[in-house]
């Protein structure tokens, strides 16, 4: 094993090759997934996450308060947050660098950071209920993943949902943690996965959480900027190696399509799959009980079915050894 000093935040202590932690996290992600029987009697760092911000929403974010007065009460929820969860994460990051192993406890830190392999999970099961059960069962697998009304879904509506959700995690659960695992080590990876837990909680355009959650989609969308972008040319690379795969119209569709997206980093991925799969996404659908009228990214088929959801993983996995082969590659590449 090869050992050089810690690259990230200045450390004195000797740690592993940090791209032989990285492949080492991204194997354990991929052997075990959510660690279910793990986190049964420990809370999960982004459920740990998640309470600290839920409780200075029911704390900070008072419906007597004006706009005003909570947007900067939530600025000041996030830069609490951020802090707390960056200052925890370097101090492990510390004590773990001390340990002759410590790079094995690393990796397995970074392992469940990453959703590699439960978004897989979580989207193969919706293909499975929509192949062997139907209708109601798709919906119910995919009320999992998506924060639209799963009742209001046909089955095409429901594959849609399925894949969608499977572009844009890619981005967000997959290729930004390790992005910024690469460049700032545990304490990147840690804030980047609390910065997501906050604008998945209080990020939203409701009443509730349109001022007070401002801070929080603002910095998520800067966070997710470049990631976004990475994981949609990721995809479209790897169309190149699965049957029927597209990568010239990938690149098209997302260079073209991409704005379409109501999220500025969203339709990045989104529009490189719906062209890699010749697919259409998006497109009308309903909230909270309302419509929205998004228009469609990518010009192929609206009505698609589980074999298409199949094909999305296929494209999927391609796109995940692909990311790795790089991020690797650039740690190497640095640290030679």
């Amino acid at each position: 094993m090869r050992y050089c000093r810690a690259m990230w935040l200045g450390s004195s202590s000797w740690i592993a090759d940090p791209a032989v932690v990285l492949l080492l996290a991204l194997g354990i992600d991929a052997l075990a997934g959510e660690m279910r029987l793990l986190f049964r009697y420990v809370s999960h760092p982004v459920v740990a996450i998640g309470k600290l911000v839920a409780f200075f929403d029911r704390r900070l974010n008072r419906e007597n308060r004006s706009e005003r007065a909570r947007r900067v009460r939530g600025l000041i929820a996030v830069l609490v947050v951020v802090a707390v969860v960056g200052a925890i994460a370097w101090f492990t990051h510390v004590v773990v660098g001390r340990l002759r192993s410590g790079w094995a406890v690393e990796a397995f830190f970074v392992a469940i950071l990453v959703a590699q392999r439960s978004l897989y999970d979580h989207v193969a099961a919706v293909a499975a209920a929509l192949a062997k059960d139907g209708l109601v069962a798709g919906r119910r697998a995919v009320a999992h993943i998506v924060g639209r009304d799963p009742d209001s879904l046909d089955e095409h509506g429901v594959a849609r949902a399925a894949v969608e959700s499977l572009f844009e995690n890619f981005a967000d659960g997959v290729v930004a943690p390790i992005f910024w695992y690469v460049l700032l080590g545990l304490p990147g990876i840690a804030v980047c996965k609390a910065i997501n837990t906050l604008d998945s909680m209080i990020g939203h355009k409701t009443p509730r959480h349109r001022a007070f959650g401002e801070a929080a989609a603002r910095l998520d969308t800067a966070v997710m900027f470049l990631p976004a972008r990475l994981a949609g040319l990721i995809i479209a690379a790897a169309a190149a190696v699965i049957p029927g795969g597209n990568p010239f119209k990938a690149l098209q569709v997302m260079v073209r399509d991409a704005r379409k997206h109501n999220s500025v980093n969203a339709g990045w991925p989104e529009g490189a799959g719906a062209g890699a799969l010749g697919i259409a996404l998006a497109g009308p659908r309903r909230y909270h009980g309302q419509v929205v009228d998004a228009p469609w990214i990518g010009d192929g088929r609206a009505r698609i079915t589980h074999e298409d959801v199949t094909r999305a993983l296929r494209l999927y996995v391609v796109a995940c050894l692909v990311h790795a082969v790089l991020m690797v590659g650039w740690l190497l590449l640095r640290h030679v």
